[in-house]
């Protein structure tokens, strides 16, 4: 059996954490940028593909060239967060697969024409890396509010222009403040979610 992890680490990353909509002024360095990324790589994806690619918003400059792409309700709590992640991916992933899946150099024609396969697979697997970034960004310490309620075109539009990468969903990072957390909403139980054959 593995490591089992001790009740306050998973109290930090599942049972007591929480999507924030507000931050405190605390910055987020480059170091935990590249600290949550340096975790979130380990996850696993098929065949190893990691067709996640994240762009980080921390300038004004760079939030403005948001803001047009943003819901009414996201506007504001994203303009003031002090780093938004777009998690995103990359539809020509699988250029990739021959250093990242070495042993089957035929993994890269799995994909080549086939316009299905590529975005069902990256978008899968950005998913899942896009929910390894979460944990691993409240592992270290940081607060974490994705979200849609966004205009994927425009933030493609915007980020992307060369349309080989796909926005998936933003991540507001930083500090959250407690203060103005709202009652946690339930989840479903075991019996309601669970079936074992």
């Amino acid at each position: 059996m593995g490591t089992v992890l001790e009740a306050v680490a998973l109290d930090c990353i599942f049972r007591a954490a929480r999507t924030h909509n507000a931050f405190t002024e605390a910055q987020v360095t480059d170091d935990q940028l590249r600290g949550v990324y340096d975790l979130m790589k380990f996850g696993p994806t098929s065949a190893n593909c990691s067709p996640a690619r994240i762009v980080f918003l921390r300038s004004r400059q760079a939030k403005e060239r948001l803001r047009a792409a943003l819901s009414p309700s996201n506007l504001e709590k994203t303009m003031v967060a002090p780093v938004t992640a777009i998690v995103a991916y990359d539809q020509e992933f699988y250029e990739k697969l021959p250093y990242l899946f070495p042993h089957n150099p035929d993994a890269i024609n799995w994909f080549k024409g086939n316009a299905a396969m590529i975005q069902s697979t990256a978008f899968r697997n950005s998913s899942l890396q896009g929910a390894y970034f979460i944990i691993a960004a409240r592992a270290l310490g940081l607060d974490c509010g994705p979200m849609s309620g966004f205009d994927n075109s425009k933030v493609d539009a915007e980020f992307f222009p060369d349309g080989k990468i796909k926005s998936n969903f933003l991540c507001n990072l930083g500090v959250g403040d407690a203060t103005k957390l709202f009652p946690r909403s339930p989840r479903l139980n075991f019996e309601q979610v669970c079936t074992v054959l």
